[in-house]
């Protein structure tokens, strides 16, 4: 059976972001952090970490914030940036602004440059996260792209060909498919994470990409209803589709 985790009050509610562990300190000792209803007076009280701890601590008249391990999907708008440090609007700024002092930090699962929309995962697990990017996985990623041109009727095979090298690198890129929706829009699943592969893809096809939007990775799809700009969190069936659709891309 295995041993659920303890922590005391002060360290795990620091380090989700709330206060320093003295601010802490004050507000356990004036009542305001309750547990199933009872207040908890000192802040060195040791607490498990259930599940079910979210429903059962109130911290100043709030539920607890998403304990550690938590991952979300953002339907990312354009014009933000996956840092931490550019300039302009951050992913990060769409979070709640305690959430983004939570050590261990919340990270973007992999990135999404500054004009691409669509499913951007994040989490503060960094197994789970480099278990999505890993290549070993083969975690594929679907794009719908729109072009400056119309495609030209070679594409799907030369991507689907596992020879396709990009520009500066050494490498061919592994299979991917095409699905061609019309004469200048396509979806492209990929297998990889290189550096703005979808638009070097198009590029060394002869194409330039105007609009991209990632629609899923792996069999997690964003669902028609999150808006952009906000974020969801993702339970055990989220994460389980996300490795449920792998393959070579061929």
């Amino acid at each position: 059976m295995t041993k659920t985790p303890t922590s005391r009050l002060d360290k795990l509610l620091a380090n989700l972001g709330y206060a320093s562990r003295r601010e802490i300190q004050m507000l356990a000792r004036n009542g305001h952090i309750l547990l199933d209803g009872a207040p908890i007076l000192r802040a060195d009280t040791r607490i498990a970490l259930r599940p079910d701890l979210e429903t059962r601590l109130v911290v100043d008249g709030e539920a607890l914030d998403p304990l550690p391990g938590v991952a979300l999907m953002l339907n990312k708008p354009l014009g933000v940036t996956c840092s931490h440090k550019e300039a302009g609007p951050l992913v990060y700024d769409l979070l709640p602004t305690r959430w983004r002092r939570r050590d261990p930090a919340i990270s973007t699962v992999g990135r999404l440059d500054k004009e691409t929309s669509g499913l951007l995962l994040m989490t503060d697990d960094g197994a789970l996260l480099h278990r999505i990017i890993s290549p070993k996985r083969h975690v594929a990623k679907r794009y719908r792209a729109r072009l400056a041109r119309p495609l030209t009727g070679g594409e799907a095979e030369l991507f689907a060909s596992g020879t396709l090298m990009l520009e500066g690198e050494e490498k061919p890129l592994a299979p991917a498919r095409l699905e061609i929706l019309g004469p200048q829009e396509a979806i492209l699943q990929v297998h990889e994470g290189r550096y703005h592969q979808v638009r070097r893809m198009f590029a060394a096809a002869g194409n330039h990409v105007e609009a991209l939007h990632r629609e899923s990775i792996g069999g997690l799809a964003l669902p028609a209803d999150l808006p952009p700009g906000a974020f969801r969190r993702l339970g055990d069936i989220d994460l389980a589709a996300i490795f449920a659709e792998t393959g070579s891309g061929g």
